[in-house]
């Protein structure tokens, strides 16, 4: 049994992942997502960490997963806890010293999400969540997030990331392929060049834990399967 801990992205929600947990516990694995204090300007990354370290008995070891914004959080807990294997999930990827807000441009996220909203024909300002997050969801679900706020602080953009390198973790870089925000390319792109990974991918879009939860799960359950057997089973 892997225990899963699960860091959500802008928003801060563990409800992003309510139909990824029971899948992952139907396969046989524990999942515990954590609530972020998104909406508190006082809290920056380190608060975050201190939230999700505190989720699991730090004796327990991880699988971490982190959505999108979830990326500048995850690897800061590899250096607090013990975790078998970091799994970025559509995510933003840090460099040292670069803050969340420099992020944007100095990956070339904009351009990327240009040139893919050209290619799938549709016009350069169709940048409404129904769009870009909401357009794999089913109709009821997509309408239940619309009327649901999200609240997230600027105040984790604006710090550098703390890290000098990335933590000595193995790392699965997992991309839905119908991604509208981080295109499937782009990812390719930024793994590579900052970790020297190549990306795995599923299908689905940003929210991949809403749309495709059954085939995320069996996806990081196969991951699982890969782990090496503590040495206690040794």
């Amino acid at each position: 049994m892997t225990t899963f801990l699960l860091i959500p992205g802008a928003g801060g929600q563990a409800a992003y992942f309510s139909r990824l947990v029971p899948e992952l516990e139907r396969r046989g694995h524990a999942a515990v997502a954590v609530d972020l204090p998104s909406g508190d300007d006082a809290a920056g990354l380190a608060a975050y960490a201190d939230v999700a370290v505190a989720a699991v008995d730090p004796q327990v070891p991880v699988t971490v997963v982190a959505q999108s914004m979830g990326g500048l959080t995850a690897p800061l807990i590899c250096a607090r806890r013990p975790v078998e294997l970091l799994v970025l999930l559509n995510a933003m990827v840090p460099a040292p010293g670069e803050t969340g807000g420099e992020w944007w441009s100095t990956t070339g996220q904009d351009d990327a999400q240009r040139a893919h909203r050209a290619s799938l024909d549709l016009p350069d300002d169709a940048d409404g969540d129904d769009v870009v997050y909401f357009h794999d969801l089913d109709p009821e679900l997509a309408a239940t997030l619309r009327e649901e706020p999200v609240e997230q602080s600027g105040r984790p953009f604006e710090e550098p990331w703390p890290l000098a390198a990335w933590p000595d973790v193995p790392t699965r870089v997992l991309a839905g392929r119908d991604d509208r925000l981080f295109p499937l390319e782009f990812q390719r792109r930024i793994a590579r060049e900052r970790l020297g990974l190549d990306v795995d991918e599923i299908p689905g879009g940003h929210l991949v834990a809403l749309s495709r939860p059954a085939e995320l799960a069996a996806r990081l359950a196969a991951y699982a399967r890969d782990l090496p057997a503590p040495l206690s089973a040794r």
